[in-house]
């Protein structure tokens, strides 16, 4: 067997290091992670390391305790006697693409991957790394959240809404109609509380739309997008506001840890953005009805 290579990466300010086999996979399984990778200093704060081990994961007693939702693909977790979690990732398909064992703060992640074709060991090892991510960094005021991202003018749009509602629509009538707009993520960007100030910045995790930047931006606005016969835009009350975000957020219900920390997060995010909901048609009137009052309401 291969030794292990390892690789760092920094994601929204995170370090974290993926060991792999060089057997199973290699880094060319994880194309979107390339632009995040960084120099494997000595010492390093790391968020996680996530080890691929072969196929030998969760062998131990677990008792189930849920499903994560991820993506319209459900997982199966797991908790295990030690008082850590075991993951099973499986695909639209139903075939399980891997399976992952975290210790109890996320910190270690082992991995064993199923399948020979690229589409399922990246799709695996891609959704291991992510919830490493999330559950990882969720007590250090950082959250991944399902939104769409616009940047204009320097600040950072992030629209949110169930899955198929519009978000990447939206997102891209800025884009084609209001200058000096670029999409910084699609689906999964990292949103941090950063010496009292909102941030979003671009992440390794896209949806199905190959944006991996590695960049930041103040947040200039949240907004929830609602499907509408008209365009209309109001400002949400804080109850308003945590009923629509907690929902965008990568969390986990059966940790207290994780879910207590997310909801703080959400609380000081409200505190410091503005948060609309956007009921509209999908056309150009209603990019520049969100962004006219966006970007007005900083005056």
């Amino acid at each position: 067997m291969k030794a292990p290579h390892r690789i760092t990466y920094n994601v929204a300010g995170h370090t974290f290091r993926i060991g792999y086999d060089g057997t199973t996979a290699d880094e060319s399984i994880l194309p979107s992670l390339k632009k995040f990778q960084t120099e494997d200093t000595a010492g390093a704060d790391l968020l996680f390391e996530l080890s691929i081990v072969g196929a030998t994961v969760g062998e131990g007693e677990c008792h189930e305790i849920g499903q994560f939702d991820c993506g319209g693909c459900n997982h199966g977790v797991y908790r295990t006697d030690e008082g850590g979690y075991l993951f099973c990732i499986s695909d639209a398909s139903g075939h399980l693409c891997c399976r992952m064992e975290a210790s109890q703060d996320f910190g270690t992640c082992h991995v064993a991957l199923y399948g020979t074709e690229y589409t399922q060991l990246n799709y695996g090892l891609n959704n291991a790394v992510m919830m490493a991510y999330a559950f990882s960094s969720a007590d250090k005021q950082t959250l991944l959240m399902h939104a769409s991202v616009i940047r204009c003018d320097g600040k950072g749009y992030l629209m949110t809404a169930p899955s198929g509602t519009g978000k990447s629509t939206h997102t891209r009538l800025w884009y084609d109609n209001i200058p000096g707009c670029d999409l910084m993520n699609d689906d999964n960007p990292v949103v941090r509380i950063v010496d009292g100030s909102p941030i979003v910045y671009g992440s390794p995790w896209s949806g199905k739309t190959p944006c991996y930047r590695n960049i930041q931006a103040p947040i200039g606005g949240i907004v929830r997008i609602k499907q509408q016969p008209y365009n209309s835009i109001r400002r949400l009350s804080p109850l308003e506001s945590l009923s629509h975000l907690l929902p965008a957020m990568s969390s986990m219900k059966w940790d207290r840890r994780i879910y207590g920390a997310t909801c703080d997060s959400i609380s000081g995010l409200i505190e410091k953005c503005d948060i609309f909901e956007l009921g509209c048609l999908p056309n150009a009137e209603a990019a520049h009805l969100c962004h006219d009052t966006l970007t007005g309401s900083k005056g």
